[in-house]
């Protein structure tokens, strides 16, 4: 059974916990929370311990990660870390997404509950994508991003690395969200975003 270790003790991380033991027992032990904040669980119960800070930890045999923190430049500064160190990271499919055969899904990636992945999606390492989005045909989504809840995503649309699409984002179909983009929660996006830029509206132009 694999040992997981999950980065961040907050509140994405303890959803994550809690879908663990729901859905993924029987063959994922929780052994901890790495976190610099050693009382980031007080008052709540039921919990794994925090062990220690994501710097201090030294990885054992059986050891495997996730890493649970929203921020893409937070997620990316941590998960270089246990790299580094020779860390393993799996991916968390929640067993209510409906992810057509062909879609490729990179490692230390996350599909939550609802999401529908079509045919021929990419979907970069380490990269979220949360509950009740829906990724179209042959989409393709890089690394490290963070595509929140009911976003939309239509036929050929990218996301490139480190992009963030807000809660409720539409992403027409063949439009790109460049590299380090955010759009806003909301946004209907109809051109393509430049790199290292935000946009928000309808049509959805850059702030």
């Amino acid at each position: 059974m694999k040992k997981l270790l999950i980065i961040g003790a907050r509140g994405y991380g303890r959803e994550v916990f809690n879908d663990i033991m729901i859905f993924h027992s029987g063959y994922i032990q929780v052994k901890g929370f790495l976190d610099d904040k050693s009382d980031a669980l007080d008052g709540f119960e039921g919990y794994a311990p925090i062990i220690s800070s994501v710097e201090n930890y030294n990885i054992e045999d059986g050891d495997v990660f996730y890493c649970a923190l929203g921020d893409n430049k937070a997620r990316e500064k941590y998960i270089k870390i246990i790299k580094d160190k020779g860390g393993e990271f799996l991916s968390l499919v929640h067993p209510t997404a409906i992810i057509h055969p062909d879609a490729k899904i990179g490692k230390g990636a996350s599909i939550g509950q609802y999401c529908t992945i079509s045919s021929n999606v990419e979907i970069g390492d380490f990269s979220f994508i949360f509950s009740y989005t829906t990724l179209g045909h042959d989409v393709i989504v890089g690394e490290n991003c963070t595509i929140e809840g009911y976003t939309f995503m239509g036929g050929y649309s990218q996301a490139a690395d480190n992009a963030t699409l807000h809660t409720r984002s539409t992403i027409l179909p063949h439009k790109k969200v460049g590299e380090g983009s955010t759009v806003g929660a909301g946004s209907i996006v109809i051109r393509n975003v430049k790199p290292g830029t935000t946009v928000f509206g309808n049509p959805a132009r850059e702030v």
